[in-house]
């Protein structure tokens, strides 16, 4: 059989995605990599006063003024371990599709990793945690459960309101 008749016959593949993977303590969790802006080493932060603990603080980048979040903070109420695998990840918040991205900063243990898989590997799994909607739908392999993390759904109204402009503001 040649190439050709070969290929018209073949089952279409999955279209995968690519994700960045992270721990939060001992558990994985995963962003899509098309919401990656950069991955830096971790960097010094200005304090945002009156913030919530797991806002971290703001830095400069290319101009822009950044605010960053403290991710193992914001789920579990622990700060991030300072580890060499420990990244500043920044990513584009775009809370809704009518607003312009904007840079956000993730503090994020342990995000040395990458997986390419299809994204219907991700299985919702039936708890509606309203504290945490950015906590999305599960995957399942060989080293057990990954949890795909949902860059829009970080931030509430209020905290929204405190780092970025009143043109993010709902």
């Amino acid at each position: 059989m040649s190439d050709l008749a070969a290929k018209r016959g073949a089952v279409p593949a999955a279209k995968k995605a690519l994700y960045l993977v992270f721990r939060i303590g001992q558990e994985r969790y995963a962003l899509k990599a098309t919401e990656v802006a950069e991955v830096l080493p971790r960097l010094p932060l200005k304090p945002i006063a009156h913030a919530p603990v797991w806002v971290a603080g703001i830095f400069a980048h290319r101009g822009v003024l950044v605010p960053v979040i403290d991710l193992s903070a914001l789920t579990f109420g622990a700060a991030a371990q300072a580890r060499t695998s420990t990244r500043l990840v920044l990513v584009n918040y775009q809370p809704q599709p009518w607003l312009e991205a904007r840079w956000l900063g993730l503090i994020l243990e342990q995000a040395t990793d990458t997986l390419r898989c299809d994204p219907a590997e991700f299985q919702t799994y039936g708890l509606d945690n309203p504290q945490a909607p950015y906590l999305g739908p599960v995957r399942e392999d060989a080293q057990g459960l990954m949890q795909w993390i949902g860059v829009n759904d970080l931030l509430n109204d209020d905290v929204r309101t405190l780092l970025f402009s009143a043109e993010l503001s709902l």
